[in-house]
């Protein structure tokens, strides 16, 4: 056994393009409770109200859907560099160094092998409140508040890809993840991979494109208190007339209660539940589900209903 690359600290923001972008601001803000950091040209700047940095969601103004970037903030300067050369030295496809924006500084841009586009940074901005947003007890990152669905943090996001084995390969050398679980179909091929690179249970899931399509979204997830959070969400978003597409109910993988809905421009969202579950074991050994446990449903016996295996942003060809 090896020990493990621990250079990247966690999962830091999600870009998500929007081609509804008022309509979206306002459904991230006012119905799922994130805050506005700021607007700068056609991207919005959010955060939940425990997120510790400017921003965990940027939501950009654009002709389609779907994400795009995933950043990751390292645990140092050197440890950027140590990806760096092992992201060179692996062949993946790089874009090299950007300036970075009103969130962190210099990051460098890489691609997965079905066009995703990930970057990894190390300066960053801290969200500063202002005396409005300035929470009571000095240790939380900004004002608790009840706006909405108003989940705690950012958690983790879902990538779909044609081969879930090449994908899973890129994660352990560019980001040194670890799998803590995976569905094994009977083909031989799998079918999904949840991915930490800290004590999370996960913070990136990819599972296997059933669309047809390329670089897409299956979801972005926020992290809640508790179950309660999200049954009152189902509520605020029935209300407000937000797509409900499944749940709420329980993952039998990596067992979070959960909540899908689509946000006006389609693409999906979670909010999650995951309780105090943490992989603190260091010989945590991969828990393998096979294709004919999966085809029992959830936890609970709720069935995965088919537009979560085919529905992804941006569409496909023949969604479009």
């Amino acid at each position: 056994m090896t020990d493990p690359v621990q250079d990247v600290a966690h999962l830091g923001h999600v870009e998500v393009y929007t081609d509804k972008f008022d309509e979206s601001l306002d459904f991230f803000t006012r119905v799922f409770g994130l805050k506005l950091s700021a607007l700068d040209g056609g991207s919005a700047y959010l955060r939940a109200w425990e997120d510790y940095e400017f921003h965990s969601l940027k939501l950009t103004r654009h002709h389609t859907t779907g994400v795009g970037h995933i950043a990751y903030r390292t645990v140092s300067e050197a440890a950027l560099d140590r990806r760096v050369a092992a992201i060179e030295a692996a062949g993946y496809k790089t874009h090299g160094w950007v300036a970075g924006d009103l969130g962190h500084g210099k990051a460098f841009r890489f691609e997965d092998p079905f066009g995703h586009v990930f970057e990894l940074y190390y300066d960053t901005n801290r969200y500063q409140p202002d005396e409005a947003d300035r929470p009571a007890l000095k240790n939380m990152a900004s004002r608790f508040h009840a706006q909405g669905a108003c989940p705690r943090r950012i958690d983790h996001l879902n990538l779909l890809a044609e081969d879930v084995t090449v994908f899973r390969d890129f994660m352990q050398t560019c980001l040194g993840s670890r799998v803590t679980e995976q569905i094994q179909l009977d083909n031989g091929r799998l079918g999904g991979c949840w991915f930490t690179i800290n004590n999370k249970t996960y913070d990136l899931a990819c599972t296997e494109e059933h669309g047809k399509g390329d670089a897409r979204l299956h979801h972005v997830t926020y992290a809640t208190d508790q179950r309660e959070d999200i049954l009152r969400a189902a509520d605020i978003f029935l209300e407000n007339g937000v797509h409900i597409e499944t749940g709420p109910h329980k993952h039998a993988i990596q067992g979070t209660f959960f909540l899908y809905v689509w946000e006006p421009a389609g693409n999906r969202v979670e909010l999650a539940n995951a309780g105090a579950r943490l992989i603190l074991a260091p010989d945590w050994e991969t828990v393998t589900w096979t294709e004919t446990e999966r085809k029992k449903g959830q936890a609970w016996g709720l069935k995965t209903i088919e537009t979560f295996h085919t529905h992804g942003t941006p569409p496909a060809p023949e969604e479009a």
